[in-house]
C-alpha cells in the first residue's frame, strides 16, 4: 500500500458499532486478504513441490491468518495430483525487542 492510498470510505463496508467511532477508513478489504491468502498458500505448494511442509505459528496475533492459510493449503493438497505430508506447530514469543 502506498504512503498516498488514500483507502476505501468505511460506509463501503460492515463495520461493527463499537469500531464505527475509531475508524476512519477501510485500506485493505478482507475479500483482498483472503484472495491474497489462497494465492500465497498456491505459492507455497508450487514452492515446496513434494517436500515435507512444516507450518509453524505465532500465536496470539497471527492464528487466524495461519488458520485460513492452512486451511488453503490443505484444500489444495486434497485436490491436488500429489499429497503433501504437513506438520503444524505452534510458538509463544514473549517480546518482539
Amino acid at each position: 500500500i502506498r504512503d498516498e492510498e488514500s483507502g476505501y470510505n468505511k460506509n463501503l463496508f460492515c463495520i461493527p458499532k463499537h469500531y464505527e467511532e475509531d475508524l476512519e477508513r477501510v485500506f485493505i478489504p478482507h475479500g483482498l486478504i483472503l484472495d491474497r491468502t489462497e494465492r500465497l498458500a498456491r505459492d507455497i505448494m508450487q514452492d515446496m513441490g513434494s517436500h515435507y511442509i512444516v507450518a509453524l505459528c505465532v500465536l496470539k496475533g497471527g492464528y487466524k491468518f495461519f488458520a485460513d492459510l492452512l486451511d488453503h493449503i490443505k484444500a489444495l493438497n486434497q485436490n491436488g495430483d500429489k499429497s503433501v505430508p504437513i506438520t503444524v506447530d505452534f510458538v509463544r514469543i514473549k517480546s518482539y525487542c
